[in-house]
């Protein structure tokens, strides 16, 4: 995300300054060559756009300690990246689709040296963060266009320091919430309404990942609403076509930026030139979809593990140059609820002597969005009176998207119980309500526009 936001520095900016301001900016860049012997490649398309690898990374060592007691930076840094993401801008220069790549991304490392170590490793599996900490910019591209088969024609890379302060020269970001947004781990802590972050505060909200089940997914989604709330405030307050303005936020932002050389002044210019009308409502974004949440694999842990069909679809499509969001006529039915039932995870019990009635509750709530385990059982209970909804106090968001499809059920918060919620069908059930997310996130990819997510 704070990668991502380099970029559109980069792109609403150059179209409204001189050539001159442009080159002194490209002198503050640090060069990095992240395609160096790089061998079977996927194919470049010919008039099929442009593909940026933008990646985030840990660099709290350069924050302040007042600011790292402050927004809850403790701990070492690490050589590691905490955000992935792929930008396609089209031919036409008049879309931006952003695509997030979980960092905990089942992967299949290439070939490769340790960049730390010295030592030749041989394929291996790795979660997708892991990349860069073996290997650095070279390897996660080779990773990326492995698992994606995109062509990635530059690199982008940020890290924490660049963002806070950059989002504090811009006078800060708008973001809307119509939730409590509480996360102990950050200090994140933001009642229901609209907000304007200043960068620290910025910061927690693109970090926090313990506000609710959803953790990582969740997270993007919050990191996408922020990248489109910036290019909203970026372009509506003008800050960006004020050479004096534009100075100081692009000063700020690039003195810990590094990209690859071709990434340079003549290729600012003209992709700012192409993209003068840039707004919220010209980008869109998704994060890949996911077939197995949780997916085990020895020796790293609980990794997630990508849709092979729907994912090669989706990047199909931007090799393609076409857009990933699709205008729908109708918005889809169901109650609206806070947290996206596809976000939550959920096994079922049969808590009276119907039989089959744990199958049909597991049915419709799947048929709804939840993810349900597909493997009801059988409950201590066979004499419940109530649906009973049990769930651990940290994922009550999610109990509160799942208890609206279960009218009438009783909600029991039991610590411990961990990220998954427990239905146990009683005999009053009678059907599921179907429930969709708040949210504007549409389509077969799960893609919001820009000007869907900003505050209105």
């Amino acid at each position: 995300m704070r990668a991502a936001t380099t970029l559109s520095v980069l792109v609403l900016a150059a179209g409204g300054i001189g050539h001159a301001m442009v080159t002194s900016m490209n002198t503050q860049i640090a060069r990095v060559d992240p395609f160096k012997d790089m061998k079977n490649r996927p194919e470049a398309e010919s008039g099929r756009g442009m593909n940026v690898l933008v990646v985030g990374t840990d660099g709290r060592d350069r924050i302040s300690e007042e600011e790292k007691e402050k927004y809850r930076l403790g701990g070492a840094p690490c050589h590691c990246t905490d955000t992935v993401m792929l930008v396609h801008v089209s031919e036409a220069r008049d879309r931006a689709s952003i695509v997030s790549l979980p960092r905990d991304s089942y992967a299949q490392l290439p070939e490769h040296t340790d960049e730390t170590t010295g030592k030749h490793h041989k394929p291996h599996p790795v979660k997708l963060n892991a990349a860069y900490a073996e290997g650095g910019p070279g390897l996660t591209t080779r990773t990326v266009e492995h698992m994606t088969g995109v062509k990635i024609d530059h690199y982008l890379e940020v890290d924490f320091t660049s963002f806070m302060k950059t989002v504090d020269v811009l006078g800060g970001v708008d973001i809307c919430t119509a939730d409590t947004l509480k996360d102990s781990y950050t200090g994140l802590d933001l009642a229901p309404g609209t907000h304007r972050l200043g960068g620290g505060q910025a910061l927690q909200y693109v970090r926090s990942r313990h506000i609710d089940g959803a953790s990582d997914l969740g997270r993007m989604q919050r990191q996408q609403r922020f990248l489109a709330a910036f290019i909203a405030r970026a372009t509506a307050s003008g800050a960006l076509l004020n050479p004096v303005k534009f100075r100081e936020v692009a000063g700020t932002l690039l003195g810990s930026v590094r990209a690859d050389s071709g990434f340079g002044t003549a290729e600012m210019l003209a992709l700012g030139q192409a993209m003068r009308g840039f707004s919220p409502a010209s980008s869109e974004f998704t994060s890949v979809p996911l077939g197995e949440m949780g997916f085990k694999v020895k020796g790293i842990g609980s990794t997630l593990k990508w849709d092979r069909a729907k994912s090669q679809k989706l990047f199909r499509t931007l090799r393609e140059d076409r857009p990933l969001a699709v205008q729908r006529p109708n918005r889809p039915k169901g109650k609206t609820v806070g947290v996206a039932p596809q976000q939550i995870r959920v096994q079922v019990d049969n808590g009276t002597r119907r039989a089959g009635l744990g199958k049909r509750v597991d049915a419709e709530l799947r048929a709804t969005g939840f993810r349900t385990t597909g493997v009801p059982g059988n409950g201590v209970r066979r004499d419940l009176p109530r649906t009973l909804v049990t769930y651990d106090p940290r994922w009550d968001r999610s109990a509160q998207s799942l208890a609206a499809a279960l009218p009438g059920c009783e909600l029991t918060a039991v610590k411990g119980q961990g990220s998954t919620l427990r239905v146990t069908a009683g005999a009053d059930f009678r059907a599921v309500t179907p429930v969709r997310a708040e949210d504007a996130y549409q389509g077969e990819f799960g893609v919001a526009t820009g000007d869907r997510v900003v505050c209105p």
